[in-house]
């Protein structure tokens, strides 16, 4: 049976495409392969979101092509939808899918693409409307207008660490916003959202087969619903089927309400599912009613993404975002008072162009003040025909990369502060599939309600609620002294202490 393999880089949406894109194939009848040198077809599922992002995915396919050269390269993402002719080009390459033909992608790659054009008249090839054509090759191109298309790819996802225990579960992906540095919404599209009752379903079908941790995602995902909302039966009707899209919305499904608190109230209200994660969430979109849900319902982890790019105001203009650093500020502060030992984490980006020592200084400042847990401090990288690529006064190398490590530097101070807190406290935590050892023996991994790495003497079952005593920190992670498998051990009814 012929195998495939799925490389997946970038955020945690790409990964959910990934995962969608293995359900295609293995619904085909082939066998998912162990590595690439094992498969006779390799996608690599892409990022580009920096310009490294598309250096490790042409790194990649020259790996891919001296190590199996006989596989078939299919390359896809988000790189693909933006420079196809590009990948095209490079030796090796076989097939080029952009995301808005990702939902096609194993029709493509093992029918051919005259079965992908009569059955989608819609379908433009790039390659017959490029005029540059220099770069024509042999490859087939599969790319048209992203923004034309309704698809969402939905699959869980799970990595190593994972596999048994927390499966992320993409439930809107592209974005309306249109920040002056970012590429995403150009290779992803508009916003749409996955609708209610197949989350519902899908959480369910997670529960049902023992998972107790799901961690629900999006590019954008406190946007969740507006769509919906607004989506006409028409449009909806013709939508149709595609291979391994299973989590794809259906016509005739009942509309959702358009916010993102209520898909959190139907999860817990029609699920069983023990723990809640809710990933990164615009700093607009956390309402005081979603504050106050997480900070209320037991069952939804202490763990808040804030994206906050900069606290220069200055800055912030000049990046298109919708919000202001007293805007943030206020988000934080409330977040942090209703729950104060939740996780708090940001992104943050240095050497956007044009800014200063004293915007610098101002982010600095903020991230100093605020009660932040763990940082995601990135440097600027300028993406071909966006806004910011054209800006005046590019910030040189060095100082972005100083920069970065200065908040890296505050950042990891803070962390320790606040591992250093629950020293002598209990924890709950659920064990990952990850065992190591030390210089005091083997341990398992585990993860706390607020995202903290546990370490756990001995070898745990995965996917175990423990309790545990922390003893001390020891390599980023907390050490227990003791711990106790809690009554929901797999094994026994879930019982609730508590509302929803």
């Amino acid at each position: 049976m012929p195998g495939f393999f799925v490389e997946n880089f970038g955020c945690r949406a790409t990964q959910a495409d990934g995962a969608a894109l293995e359900r295609q194939f293995e619904e085909r009848g082939l066998a998912r392969a162990s590595s690439p040198t094992q498969a006779s077809v390799v996608i690599l599922n892409t990022c580009t979101v920096t310009a490294g992002a598309d250096q490790d995915a042409r790194a990649a396919i020259r790996r891919v092509r001296r190590q199996n050269p006989e596989a078939r390269i299919v390359v896809t993402g988000c790189y693909a939808q933006r420079a196809p002719e590009e990948i095209a080009a490079l030796p090796g390459v076989d097939l080029v899918v952009g995301n808005s033909h990702k939902h096609q992608l194993a029709e493509i790659a093992l029918c051919g693409p005259a079965s992908v054009e009569n059955t989608r008249p819609a379908f433009v090839p790039l390659a017959g409307l490029t005029e540059n054509r220099e770069l024509r090759t042999d490859n087939s191109i599969f790319v048209s207008d992203i923004f034309a298309h309704t698809e969402l790819l939905a699959a869980p996802v799970f990595d190593a660490a994972n596999e048994r225990t927390r499966p992320n579960l993409k439930v809107q992906d592209g974005c309306d916003n249109r920040c002056s540095f970012c590429v995403i919404p150009y290779v992803r599209g508009q916003s749409r959202s996955l609708s209610m009752d197949r989350i519902v379903r899908e959480v369910n079908t997670l529960v049902n087969a023992g998972y107790r941790e799901v961690v629900i995602s999006g590019i954008n995902l406190g946007r969740w619903g507006r769509d919906l909302g607004t989506a006409s039966a028409d449009l909806m009707a013709v939508t149709p089927a595609h291979v391994g899209t299973a989590a794809l919305d259906c016509p005739g499904e009942q509309r959702s309400p358009a916010s993102l608190v209520d898909l959190v109230r139907a999860i817990l209200s029609e699920t069983a599912l023990e723990k809640l994660r809710v990933s990164s969430v615009e700093p607009m979109d956390w309402s005081d009613e979603l504050i106050a849900l997480v900070a209320t319902s037991p069952r939804i982890a202490k763990h808040t993404h804030v994206p906050m790019q900069s606290g220069s105001d200055a800055v912030l203009r000049r990046m298109h975002r919708k919000y202001r650093p007293w805007h943030y500020r206020e988000k934080i502060e409330k977040i942090h008072a209703t729950m104060p030992t939740a996780a708090i984490g940001a992104d943050v980006m240095v050497g956007f162009p044009g800014e200063t020592d004293s915007e610098f200084e101002a982010t600095r400042q903020m991230i100093t003040d605020l009660p932040f847990t763990y940082l995601h401090v990135f440097t600027y990288s300028a993406r071909p025909g966006t806004p910011a690529a054209e800006m005046p006064h590019q910030v040189p190398v060095h100082v972005a990369r100083e920069r970065n490590r200065i908040l890296r530097e505050v950042a990891a101070q803070k962390k320790l502060a606040f591992m250093l807190s629950f020293i002598g406290k209990q924890l709950e935590a659920i064990t990952l599939n990850v065992v190591g050892s030390d210089a005091a023996g083997e341990f398992t991994e585990a993860l706390s309600d607020n995202y903290l790495k546990l370490r756990l003497r001995g070898r745990h079952e995965p996917n175990r609620w423990q309790t545990a005593m922390v003893q001390n920190v020891e390599a980023g992670s907390l050490v227990a002294a003791h711990t106790q498998v809690n009554e929901r051990d797999g094994n026994s009814p879930i019982v609730w202490r508590g509302t929803a």
